[in-house]
């Protein structure tokens, strides 16, 4: 992890760390934040922990987003003191709905200068982003919204499974993976295992990046914590809600970061302070195999 984020991730970057509250990669943020990396552009449909924990940091220049909080618990704290402080450089933010930064993606990975969608109406968020635009259909004269494309200089994604060439599979729920990815300049994968190259072409289905656009493999079980990963470990909704009165405190949030993050050298060094994750493990349940002969 050290060498890929030294390697691919530079000050003034466009980031994604991408994972529908599933795979997402706490243990790439941590090392970004330990190579203090800064004036970082961070882009996420739903940024909660892990950007909390980068903006804390001092990484974050802007915040490119659909939705940002603590899922299930409240607000992110370091965020909104990023954005709301007076007296300081704020935090610029540039705000979409979930299915507009779906569409930034899409059009990002297609190579397209922008995408069509039929949102919008009714809100203010093209009032607050010139950014949002809007584009006559030439089949229909319908007045459509329109996003500009999403093309990140470093798109992270945690998953449960890669061979070295970088061809990685996913499971469970899934968010925009796929599309941060293609629409990337530059591709960091992160899994719970590497496995040969012929587990991968049994089912192949189940590859959602191909080794053709990945820059990187990166090997770190446990490295979505407090994050999932299907099949191999639950949420740790203790931490989410331990993260309401950790963030609410710059001085809590300095001490996380110093004992959690600057405090240890690696991820094996941050799970030997969560002695408690061992419960978390998934425990088995496989599917059912498939036929793919003809």
């Amino acid at each position: 992890m050290r060498d890929a984020v030294a390697r691919f991730v530079h000050d003034g970057d466009t980031v994604v760390i991408e994972g529908f509250t599933h795979l997402i990669c706490f243990a790439a943020g941590h090392e970004i934040i330990r190579q203090r990396r800064r004036d970082l552009t961070l882009a996420r449909l739903t940024p909660d922990l892990i950007y909390d924990q980068m903006i804390g940091a001092g990484c974050a220049r802007k915040l490119v987003f659909s939705w940002a909080g603590n899922p299930g618990v409240g607000s992110l704290h370091a965020f909104r003191r990023a954005v709301e402080a007076p007296g300081t450089a704020p935090l610029e933010i540039e705000e979409y709905s979930h299915f507009g930064m779906v569409a930034r993606f899409s059009a990002g990975a297609a190579r397209l200068p922008f995408w069509p969608l039929r949102d919008y109406m009714g809100t203010d968020l093209p009032r607050v982003n010139p950014r949002i635009s809007s584009v006559t259909c030439p089949y229909t004269g319908e007045d459509l919204a329109t996003v500009p494309a999403l093309n990140p200089d470093v798109t992270i994604v945690h998953a449960q499974r890669a061979d070295a060439d970088g061809n990685t599979q996913i499971w469970g729920l899934v968010g925009v993976q796929r599309e941060a990815a293609f629409a990337s300049e530059r591709v960091i994968v992160v899994v719970e295992e590497l496995v040969d190259e012929r587990l991968i072409r049994s089912d192949p289905n189940r590859t959602a990046i191909p080794g053709m656009i990945v820059d990187a493999v990166v090997v770190e079980p446990w490295g979505a914590h407090p994050s999932y990963a299907q099949g191999y470990y639950d949420r740790d909704n203790d931490f989410y809600v331990a993260w309401e009165d950790i963030s609410r405190s710059p001085d809590r949030l300095t001490r996380y970061l110093d004992e959690f993050v600057y405090g240890v050298p690696d991820r094996a060094a941050y799970l030997e302070k969560q002695p408690h994750v061992a419960r978390l493990k998934a425990k088995e349940r496989w599917c059912a195999g498939v036929n793919y002969g003809y």
